[in-house]
């Protein structure tokens, strides 16, 4: 794969994230955010023809140099496709012409499909563990954070799909601890509300990967360091400690957090977190060592790994 293939990657990237069809004008801001933190020079061109539906997916997918990155460009849309759970009708049929716009055969990428299929259901169920107690709540916060970040270590391109089920775990569990019973939809809205959207997470986390050359050989030839891999890991830490201690606030205070609270506490608890990274990156290292996707599955459902 060369430079070449950057671009057009990005936008296909950029598609499956619009592809359900109710992306809404803040998830939208936000994945315009992600992809200028990734480096894309006309982004506000770029996501404007997205989002009017101007951009033909075939041209794009044509532009890609070969196989390994025609089959990579697929692999991203699906992750990204799945990032918020199971497909709807219009991102699995954005995917069908995908894959026939990129030349894959079915039988090539049904292996893919059916572990993300099978990796976005099973990491929606909330776990069954009890909720933690006030004392163990920051603990229990920074263990996860330290998760979350490790995940973006790994090569595993799916194992990106369980980033924002953890958060969502994490956010489930302080709630209970409150007295709080919350679904899917309501943990969403809490996240979205402090910029933390699925497809745009997604898209920036996959892509950095790209950028970097995180996954061996297919990507080592694009732009990669040992500080990119770090950025990537302390942006997700970061996100993932400010979202558990916003949560802490506000359902200890019966939510009567106003978004702007919410928002200023975010930016403050973000700070924090990245005065703590360097102190816990080594764990973090560490951790992405032995972590893989079973793992993660089965701490999410709260099952003993």
């Amino acid at each position: 794969m060369n430079e070449q293939d950057r671009k057009p990657i990005i936008t296909i990237a950029l598609l499956a994230a619009l592809a359900d069809g109710r992306t809404s004008d803040e998830e939208q801001a936000q994945l315009r955010a992600a992809m200028s933190r990734l480096g894309v020079s006309d982004v506000d061109t770029l996501t404007a023809s997205a989002e009017r539906g101007e951009i033909d997916l075939s041209e794009v997918a044509r532009s890609l140099t070969d196989v390994a990155a025609r089959s990579y460009a697929y692999e991203l849309a699906l992750v990204v496709c799945h990032a918020d759970g199971s497909l709807n009708d219009k991102e699995a049929a954005f995917l069908g012409r995908l894959r026939s716009a990129l030349g894959l055969a079915a039988t090539e990428v049904a292996h893919l499909e059916r572990d993300a299929a099978a990796i976005a259901t099973q990491a929606a169920a909330p776990g069954a563990t009890p909720p933690p107690s006030e004392v163990d709540l920051d603990q229990m916060i920074l263990q996860q954070a330290m998760i979350a970040g490790a995940v973006e270590l790994l090569p595993d391109r799916l194992a990106n799909l369980v980033i924002l089920p953890l958060q969502l775990h994490l956010v489930y569990q302080i709630g209970r601890r409150y007295g709080r019973q919350l679904d899917a939809d309501q943990i969403k809205d809490l996240a979205g509300t402090l910029g933390i959207g699925a497809a745009a997470q997604v898209v920036e986390s996959v892509v950095s990967k790209l950028v970097r050359g995180v996954a061996g050989g297919l990507l080592g030839g694009i732009v990669g360091s040992a500080s990119g891999l770090a950025a990537g890991a302390a942006v997700t830490f970061a996100s993932t400690y400010a979202l558990g201690h916003v949560a802490q606030r506000y359902y200890a205070q019966d939510r009567r957090l106003s978004a702007a609270d919410l928002r200023e506490l975010f930016q403050k608890f973000q700070q924090d977190a990245q005065g703590l990274f360097p102190k816990v990156q080594n764990e973090i290292q560490t951790r992405a060592k032995s972590l893989n996707l079973q793992s993660l599955l089965q701490g999410l459902r709260g099952e003993a790994t």
